[in-house]
């Protein structure tokens, strides 16, 4: 295993420091506890605001890469391992995105995702080892997270990803973090002292979700998956997201349950298509025609008759 000196003393880290607003956390009941958390987590919201601009730069980066057949790469070790994994497992089911376009990779591998893989996170090659697997391309973009922005395997991920021309993006909770010096675009969300001190799995991961839910997001919403407000992309594959396929037909077309539920069987459940199907009057053939020719882009598809 290889290690690299990452610079910084790990307790001259901002994620390091005592709060000083939870000294005696130790000795309160237990409503003074919660809103203790509950007043540190509202310091969150605030750090988010302040990395909006590189967030979006990150978005532009992203979008270029998926608009053009890439594939967006999460890479972190433990809770922010984790939280890669929870954004790339819900975009297949809520935008229908292939599995392989949003990709986890977590260092000791997918077993970490349960329990510690103690000192994996340590190694710098196997990070830039399992890019390399997933046959890394300059048409990609690899994310890199870690609430101290020192982690080795994160580092050699990022360092192998601007070898092989891919575009890097590094979220920490640190300024001047190691992780930013190797991205194109650094997001350094300093959320401050944790309640506990060092349990990043608070509020520098609430963190870190918002804005990889943000990137995901509006990256979905730039590639035509989203109709006014509506996830119009969703994959129907169990009740609940039929259900919600119904309901979206019924919201954008004003027809009622019954004829929603037939456009969806004439559309395979294709939501999309099942609306074009409904405002232009038309076949699944015809509506997945004016679809592809749109981009997927429902406004477009239907622009011609609305």
């Amino acid at each position: 295993m290889e290690t690299k000196n990452t610079g910084r003393i790990i307790s001259e880290l901002l994620t390091e420091q005592r709060n000083p607003r939870t000294m005696q956390i130790d000795t309160w009941d237990t409503g003074a506890i919660v809103r203790a958390i509950h007043e540190e987590d509202r310091f969150v919201m605030e750090a988010v605001a302040q990395v909006l601009p590189q967030v979006e730069a990150a978005v532009e980066h992203v979008y270029a890469a998926l608009g053009q057949g890439g594939r967006l790469f999460y890479v972190g070790a433990g809770t922010s391992g984790r939280i890669g994994f929870v954004d790339a497992s819900e975009c297949p089911p809520t935008y229908s995105t292939a599995p392989e376009m949003i990709q986890a990779l977590i260092a000791g591998g997918n077993s970490a995702l349960f329990a510690a893989v103690e000192g994996a996170e340590d190694d710098v090659e196997q990070g830039a080892a399992d890019l390399r697997s997933r046959n890394l391309s300059a048409a990609d973009v690899v994310i890199g997270i870690a609430a101290s922005g020192r982690t080795p395997y994160v580092i050699g991920a990022l360092t192998y990803a601007n070898q092989v021309g891919a575009a890097t993006i590094a979220l920490s909770s640190n300024k001047q973090a190691a992780i930013s010096k190797q991205a194109t675009v650094a997001i350094e969300v300093l959320v401050g002292p944790e309640a506990v001190t060092g349990s990043t799995r608070m509020k520098a991961a609430t963190a870190h979700k918002l804005i990889l839910n943000t990137i995901s997001t509006t990256v979905m919403i730039k590639l035509g998956k989203v109709y006014e407000n509506l996830m119009v992309d969703l994959k129907a594959s169990n009740f609940k997201l039929m259900e919600r396929a119904k309901s979206i037909v019924m919201t954008v077309t004003g027809v009622g349950q019954e004829m929603a539920e037939t456009m969806l069987e004439q559309a395979d459940y294709e939501v999309k298509t099942a609306i074009v199907m409904l405002l232009i009057h038309t076949t699944a053939e015809e509506a997945r025609r004016k679809l592809a020719a749109s981009n997927g882009f429902v406004r477009r598809a239907i622009i011609d008759v609305c």
